[in-house]
């Protein structure tokens, strides 16, 4: 995989929710009234990929893709022993 800026990380996600979406037969209007995120917020997202995460959280939620969310960080790997170790004693 090539090496993205978070500028274009951004936009790419937005590419892949709008056509999660889009395959869902979800208009922009409907996804603004079910997830109570205005209708400006989601097409500029989508166009920019620019939301806050609240937001994004709200129209994933909506378009019941919540497990992309949840499984955002759930399977992070310790780099080192030692950073298993003050893992466990916390």
């Amino acid at each position: 995989m090539l090496l993205e800026t978070p500028c274009e990380m951004a936009v790419h996600a937005a590419e892949r929710f709008r056509n999660i979406r889009k395959r869902k037969k979800i208009t922009i209007k409907a996804l603004s009234g079910k997830s109570g995120v205005p209708y400006s917020t989601i097409r500029r997202f989508e166009s920019k990929g620019e939301i806050s995460f609240l937001s994004l959280v709200k129209i994933v939620s909506a378009i019941g893709e919540d497990d992309q969310i949840t499984g955002l960080f759930s399977d992070v790997v310790p780099a080192s022993i030692e950073e298993v170790i003050r893992e466990n004693r916390r």
